[in-house]
């Protein structure tokens, strides 16, 4: 939508086929951010909202959980979107005190120090999926998507959990349909979007029930383990929220790591100069998967209720009441980054909230990060040419900014 015809009574906001065919509305976002930082948005059969746009205000917001509360709706339902008052219990829509108590369960396994025996088993893998597309120093045109960037963090995160190797499509395929429950490429025929959000879900709650009988008879090093023996009070995890922690671990760990890596290197075929300026310069790689992380924004919304009546920028946001937190739209907040629509990888520092804030921000943000550097350190090293041999096809999806396909030829050179 042009500059020039947007107002606010018209402005698409959450739609999911609206992603899918135009990417994300920054142009609506600016406006908003510009004239109504606090918007009120009932234009939709759903739960009407308050939309939230900018950085200070979505930073706020985030560090008040018990005045703006994850429970009890995660997400806002735009048309054919699967979301509305949450069908799990986990972390994403648990409040303190119990989200405290259920995130240090796992939490110690996702500190910066104990990840780092998991770096050179994500190199290997990273290799071994670069490898599988390079022939011989060869041009090789595939879909960077499904043969690159998706397999990269579900194969991680599988791995920690201690998922058998033969099992890691299975993972992909629910975290596909649970996602993109909204997409007509993931529904199985004949379902709606709820319909194959419920199915998948239920498909993996009984898969990591096997799991979790098998390590309570023989326990392993993985997370499985770990949560199948983990006590709150004294009493292991009621078989719900076990289940539930083991969806917000596949979907969770695969998506932000998929989308960003896939929307990276789309930055970088659009950006040659951002891409020449990192393989002159190693020094960059840091700053270049933060910059990364802020242009792409993978998490486009999640949702506080108003536990009383507060007021925000003289709007009267009354109990009860939802809030919509616009994550990419503070990633451009103009009061926040300098030229934020340019795609800098050398920008320092970085104060984007990709995964969040305060103390719902994103558990394995360290594994995002280890797997980013990783993956652009080889791309960018190995890189002779690159470019788009086909339109990309975005996500239909109102929660995140995902890519399903990315058609590309590029010349690696052999590792």
């Amino acid at each position: 939508m042009s500059q020039t015809n947007l107002s606010l009574d018209s402005i698409e906001l959450i739609s999911p086929k609206y992603y899918a065919e135009y990417g994300y509305p920054y142009e609506e976002w600016r406006l908003l951010r510009k004239e109504a930082p606090v918007y009120w948005f009932d234009r939709l059969p759903s739960v009407p909202f308050w939309a939230i746009t900018r950085h200070a205000d979505i930073v706020s917001i985030s560090r008040q959980p018990k005045l703006f509360l994850n429970a009890p709706r995660l997400v806002v339902g735009g048309e054919g979107n699967a979301g509305g008052d949450t069908p799990v219990r986990m972390l994403l829509n648990m409040d303190p005190p119990e989200h405290h108590a259920f995130r240090s369960l796992v939490n110690k396994r996702f500190t910066p120090r104990a990840l780092r025996p998991i770096w050179d088993r994500v190199d290997d893998i990273a290799t071994a999926i670069l490898d599988a597309v390079t022939f011989d120093g060869e041009e090789t045109e595939f879909d960077f998507v499904e043969q690159v960037s998706a397999r990269l963090p579900i194969w991680v995160i599988a791995e920690m959990l201690g998922v058998p190797r033969s099992d890691w499509e299975l993972l992909f395929d629910w975290t596909n349909q649970i996602i993109g429950a909204s997409d007509s490429e993931y529904q199985p025929a004949g379902m709606s979007a709820m319909e194959t959000l419920t199915s998948a879900r239920q498909a993996l709650f009984q898969y990591f029930q096997e799991l979790t009988d098998d390590r309570r008879k023989a326990p392993r090093d993985d997370l499985i383990s770990v949560l199948t023996h983990a006590k709150i009070d004294g009493k292991p995890l009621p078989a719900f929220e076990l289940m539930s922690y083991y969806f917000l671990l596949v979907v969770a760990g695969n998506e932000t790591t998929r989308n960003a890596t896939t929307g990276g290197l789309q930055a970088l075929i659009e950006n040659p100069d951002q891409l020449e300026l990192a393989q002159r310069d190693p020094g960059v790689e840091k700053p270049m998967v933060e910059e990364i992380l802020r242009w792409t924004s993978p998490v486009i919304h999640f949702t506080r209720t108003a536990a009383k009546d507060v007021e925000l920028h003289g709007q009267k946001i009354r109990a009860g009441e939802s809030l919509c937190l616009f994550y990419p739209s503070a990633n451009r907040d103009e009061r926040v980054f300098d030229e934020p629509d340019r795609f800098l990888i050398s920008r320092r520092p970085t104060r984007h909230i990709a995964f969040g804030i305060g103390e719902h921000v994103c558990l394995g943000a360290h594994v995002a990060r280890i797997e980013l550097q990783v993956i652009f350190r080889h791309i960018v090293a190995r890189l002779e040419r690159v470019e788009r041999v086909g339109p990309i096809e975005r996500l239909q999806s109102g929660i995140v900014g995902g890519i399903k396909h990315m058609p590309i030829r590029w010349k690696l050179r052999p590792a």
